[in-house]
């Protein structure tokens, strides 16, 4: 009989000890408040702002432990890759390259890291949010802090300047023939703010946003046994279909319902509806949320 209470005893030690474990590696945390970018529009003063490549990746806060996605999942970085990063907080994007977002995200929400997926991966880094001041003075100490860091992964984004919109122009479509997604434009004079915000801008050749999907239509002809479009809502309720965008791969296995996805349009009708709107990705942390 003792012997009975004593395994009973070891047991249930052991279950209390992996589930302490498991909910210390699966908790996630706040959800961090990050600076947001509005959308670049003609007639601002370009030369109060920096230029930079805009990167196709996934968005991250290094909080001084763990890389943190905008819905407050962590992202599972080997220890290696972490272990010699700043204490200080840094606001920046995991990327790997050019138009190469989808090995990107299947590289960083994996929760058993891959060590040779993420020999590829980078934290390019473009605001510490604790140094007070402009992001004139934030940039300088961004700027010294990496460059006296090197680590390879570690990168400070490059920030130029242009005159005005014609030369921003040029230097999107420069960018944008090589392979980039966009610029991004930063006010010097601004201070770090936690929302959506003029002083962070976005500008690409083409609009995006994001939508809720809301229903699989089922597709014709060539895409009959697969997805044809996908039936999404906006915030404002307005509901659209998607047809275009999905590679083969998408077709056959659908972003889930109740997923939010980004989509790129041009314009929209009198009535809110997006214009020529295509599928172009899953909200990676968005989606991770829901698994």
């Amino acid at each position: 009989m003792k012997n009975k209470n004593y395994l009973t005893a070891v047991v249930l030690l052991v279950t209390l000890f992996q589930l302490v474990n498991q909910s210390a590696f699966s908790k996630d945390v706040p959800k961090p408040n990050i600076m947001l970018a509005n959308v670049y529009h003609q007639g601002i003063d370009l030369t109060e702002y920096w230029v930079s490549e805009k990167y196709d990746g996934v968005r991250a806060l290094w909080n001084g432990k763990n890389l943190i996605s905008r819905g407050g999942n962590i992202y599972h970085a080997p220890n290696w890759f972490v272990e010699d990063f700043p204490k200080q907080r840094l606001d920046g994007e995991l990327w790997i390259a050019r138009q190469s977002f989808e090995l990107l995200v299947s590289t960083v929400r994996d929760k058993t890291p891959d060590y040779e997926a993420w020999q590829k991966v980078r934290f390019m880094v473009f605001d510490m949010p604790d140094i007070e001041g402009s992001f004139d003075n934030r940039l300088a100490h961004l700027n010294k802090l990496i460059g006296s860091n090197r680590l390879p992964w570690l990168q400070a984004v490059e920030h130029i300047k242009v005159k005005d919109h014609q030369s921003l122009l040029r230097y999107l479509d420069e960018i944008t023939k090589a392979g980039a997604e966009g610029l991004m434009l930063h006010k010097g004079s601004s201070l770090y703010k936690g929302k959506r915000t003029n002083d962070l801008l976005k500008v690409k050749t083409y609009q995006d946003a994001e939508a809720t999907v809301i229903e699989h239509i089922q597709g014709k002809g060539k895409y009959k046994n697969s997805l044809g479009a996908l039936m999404v809502v906006l915030e404002n309720g307005i509901k659209f279909k998607i047809g275009t965008g999905f590679s083969d791969i998408e077709r056959n296995n659908p972003p889930k319902i109740g997923s939010v996805i980004t989509y790129r349009y041009r314009g929209k009708t009198k009535n809110g509806v997006p214009r020529f709107a295509s599928f172009l990705r899953i909200r990676s942390d968005k989606e991770t949320q829901r698994q």
